[in-house]
């Protein structure tokens, strides 16, 4: 168990480490999305490759953060059923869904993904639209987040049998301590809500 439980954290330390530079491409997305539309406004010309660069971003950003949102405990729960519940009955429940729902799902998206981007890869496919952009980074993001929340869950299995056997604490309790990323994060969607107010206030 000690072994598997060495596994946990390295896998925990790999997700950790992508959520970490993950949130950037939100950045990276939002500062694209400015400088088209001033290029739009300014000198009226503009390109697909601007916005599909940054769709390629989010998706980027939202498959590659799967498997840091459940090490963060971040994916939705019915609470309301859920915390009526005793913490063993709770980490049970979880211990199912990792095995019958969560790993299933994964190796199907695996099983059918990694083929998608092997073709896509292969035949150089782009997109349809004029000025767009090959396709087969964007396919790639498939069975990378999904690799990514696989292993995870895998981490959180061991880490649920580990409690129920009592040798770790609760594995289910969030961590509340935000990283420096993340206050960056809060601080910048905090700066874009002035921004907006301030604007409404001048209109």
């Amino acid at each position: 168990m000690q072994a598997l439980l060495k596994l946990s954290r390295a896998i925990d330390a790999l997700n950790a480490f992508v959520g970490r530079y993950v949130i950037w491409l939100i950045l990276a997305a939002t500062v694209i999305s400015g400088v088209n539309a001033v290029i739009r406004k300014a000198f009226n010309y503009s390109s697909n490759a601007f916005l599909e660069v940054q769709w390629y971003f989010f998706a980027a950003s939202f498959l590659l953060a799967a498997g840091y949102t459940l090490l963060e405990k971040e994916h939705v729960k019915v609470d309301v059923i859920n915390a009526k519940l005793s913490l063993r009955t709770r980490v049970w429940i979880d211990v199912f869904g990792f095995a019958f729902f969560l790993t299933p799902v994964c190796l199907l998206v695996l099983y059918y993904g990694v083929p998608f981007f092997l073709q896509a890869l292969e035949s150089g496919e782009m997109s349809s639209n004029a000025g767009g952009l090959i396709r087969w980074p964007v396919y790639l993001m498939m069975p990378l987040g999904f690799g990514l929340l696989l292993v995870q869950g895998i981490s959180e299995f061991i880490k649920r049998i580990a409690f129920l056997r009592g040798l770790i604490d609760d594995p289910t309790v969030k961590n509340l301590e935000k990283s420096a990323e993340e206050e960056l994060a809060e601080a910048i969607r905090k700066a874009e809500e002035e921004a907006a107010r301030n604007a409404a206030k001048g209109a």
